[in-house]
């Protein structure tokens, strides 16, 4: 007999599709694939090399719990450079990867009876990690027209006794937004008023685009650095998704428990991927403008693509390497005698008929659209979004 909380929590839907389309593949179908969020680019050279020499030198023990001094001396680095932050080793965590880094401080910061706020579209997994703490998540919905902005005439409306922080993720998975500065200053000020936390997801922090630089809620006041909690990681950067290093720093009293947690259930991140982040957070950074420059390409091919479909709208990303496109004017027709009624059913159809695959928008809190991740080929992105358009002008 499985547990409540095992039974009602759903697996993550884009690794859900992300498998499907592995599926179908291994069966010699050609499937164009929008699905996962990972870069299609190789880890870089030197950080391989890292690895390499690491298992070279027997680096293959355990380590400490919360991560080896050297690399939270390099992200202890990283955040003076990047963002004029200034932490203590007693304010680093290192975890395995940036979704165990929230699920750890979500752990350690939630509890029954507290709210959680969230702006939607949001990451599919904010609102299971939060619901699994047994706090509410309340969800607050952004929109398009207004570049998906959560202002404080917004966020007052929700504020209560029991609210215990807000999540921000800029740039934004999925619709690639970021938030103004002066939206982060107010959304700041109401934190340290309401005495509520601010996680701030930042690990699109590098890929942005149009002359956009990103900038940390924490580096505005040292008052809401106190209240914000930064999540971080090196996958996205670095093309490192599958070595699994994510890093928080905060609060110490808040990452000594996240380091409590974490040494009784996976202990200590992978040591030779610790190693391997060294090398990427302190070694040559080019390999990130390679990456931008290719990815800001597919993006404007994308996005004047997905446009030009009839009835079809979409946000122009700022960051990140997903678009999420509205197909709102699509829902409600007939395919096949039946109708589409909702983005899930759009997305079946997508992947089973016309050998597409991408992530419905109702996974996302936003109905009615798709996320499509652009840090695939351009090959299979125009093929892709040459099926996408048969398809739209098959429905009836």
């Amino acid at each position: 007999m499985l547990s409540k909380r095992a039974s009602l929590l759903k697996p993550s839907p884009t690794l859900a599709i992300n498998a499907k389309e592995k599926e179908l593949k291994a069966k010699g179908i050609d499937i164009a694939g929008f699905g996962a969020g990972e870069p299609d680019f190789n880890t870089p050279d030197h950080i391989k090399q890292a690895a390499i020499t690491a298992i070279n030198d027997n680096f293959t023990r355990y380590t400490p719990v919360s991560g080896i001094d050297p690399l939270k001396d390099a992200v202890i680095d990283k955040f003076k450079k990047d963002n004029n932050l200034n932490y203590k080793r007693e304010e680093i965590i290192i975890s395995c990867g940036g979704k165990h880094s929230l699920y750890n401080l979500f752990q350690a910061i939630f509890q029954e009876g507290d709210e959680v706020i969230i702006p939607a579209p949001y990451w599919v997994s904010y609102p299971p990690m939060v619901e699994l703490t047994g706090a509410k998540p309340v969800i607050v919905e952004t929109h398009e027209d207004e570049d998906y902005q959560i202002t404080s005439d917004i966020l007052k409306r929700f504020i209560n006794k029991n609210t215990k922080g807000i999540i921000l993720n800029y740039p934004s998975n999925p619709v690639g937004s970021i938030y103004y500065r002066e939206n982060l200053e107010q959304i700041g000020k109401l934190a340290v008023e309401n005495n509520f936390y601010i996680i701030s997801d930042e690990i699109y922090e590098k890929l942005t685009y149009d002359d956009y630089t990103h900038v940390s809620i924490a580096s505005l006041d040292p008052a809401f650095k106190e209240r914000t909690i930064i999540c971080h990681g090196v996958a996205k950067t670095y093309a490192m998704t599958g070595w699994r290093i994510g890093f928080t720093a905060g609060d110490a009293i808040i990452i000594k428990a996240m380091g409590n947690l974490q040494s009784q259930s996976t202990s200590n991140p992978t040591s030779i991927s610790q190693m391997a982040a060294i090398a990427a957070l302190n070694g040559p950074q080019d390999s990130i403008a390679t990456m931008l420059g290719a990815f800001k390409k597919r993006r404007d091919y994308l996005i004047g693509e997905l446009i030009s479909i009839s009835g079809i709208t979409c946000y122009s990303p700022k960051g990140a390497f997903y678009a999420f496109p509205n197909f709102n004017n699509v829902l409600g027709k007939t395919y096949k005698g039946s109708v589409i009624g909702t983005s899930t059913r759009l997305t079946e159809i997508l992947l089973e008929d016309f050998h597409t695959a991408v992530v419905p928008g109702v996974e996302f809190g936003k109905e009615g659209y798709l996320r499509l991740s652009f840090a695939t080929s351009m090959e299979i992105i125009e093929k892709g979004v040459e099926r996408i358009k048969n398809a739209v002008a098959s429905f009836k």
